[in-house]
């Protein structure tokens, strides 16, 4: 079972910033809601897998059916964090037409959460995610929940986050304390901002103890 912060430590302020968050994402547009979002960083090593599982958990205690999708179909990380098969997943529904009607989704010990692994990692991930079918999952993922959080590849990595931005009600970019260069954040968002993706906020990850009311800006 996994060790996030928000299972492991409920009543710590690092869960606390994540279950502030979540109810700021629920409510900062309601001419505009939010129900399909990204969670992306501008480059490896920031912490957005944790971070968009998290989110994930505090969406699904709160109440609301939650999909957490594993859409890095480079590296990804949500099997690995939930401990969980990764043979059937995302790119199953992509390329099998009996898992689009019926996906291959992973309960968890998280009441009203579920997770979308991966599944086998295709030569072209940016084809899948920016392909026709993706728009059909994500129809059929929001047919079954109130929230789906995509877990995204850095947009600066590759162009799979910009893709799949485009598709979805809002990203979120994970900025890392200490680890972010000003310069590859700036990129990112502008990447971002090139293809109209709808940027709801960024979050500072790793801020050191003294500066957690930062976290929940």
């Amino acid at each position: 079972m996994t060790d996030l912060i928000t299972l492991k430590d409920p009543r710590s302020a690092a869960a606390e910033a994540f279950r502030t968050l979540r109810t700021n994402l629920m409510f900062s547009s309601v001419e505009k809601p939010i129900s399909t979002l990204l969670v992306t960083s501008a480059a490896q090593g920031e912490n957005k897998s944790n971070i968009a599982a998290n989110l994930a958990v505090t969406f699904a205690q709160s109440g609301n059916t939650t999909i957490l999708v594993d859409a890095d179909l480079r590296k990804p990380a949500q099997h690995t964090l939930w401990n969980i098969d990764n043979e059937r997943g995302l790119t199953t529904m992509m390329l099998d037409n009996t898992a689009l009607s019926s996906p291959p989704l992973v309960d968890t010990s998280v009441e009203n959460l579920q997770i979308l692994p991966s599944g086998p990692l295709p030569p072209t991930p940016s084809d899948l995610l920016g392909s026709q079918r993706m728009n059909e999952v994500i129809g059929v993922l929001k047919a079954r929940a109130h929230y789906i959080i995509f877990d995204s590849p850095p947009v600066l990595a590759a162009t799979d986050a910009t893709l799949l931005g485009t598709q979805v009600d809002g990203t979120l970019l994970i900025i890392s304390a200490g680890h972010t260069r000003r310069e590859h954040a700036l990129r990112a968002r502008q990447a971002l901002e090139r293809v109209h993706v709808r940027i709801v906020g960024a979050v500072l990850s790793n801020a050191p103890r003294e500066a957690a009311s930062t976290y929940y800006g």
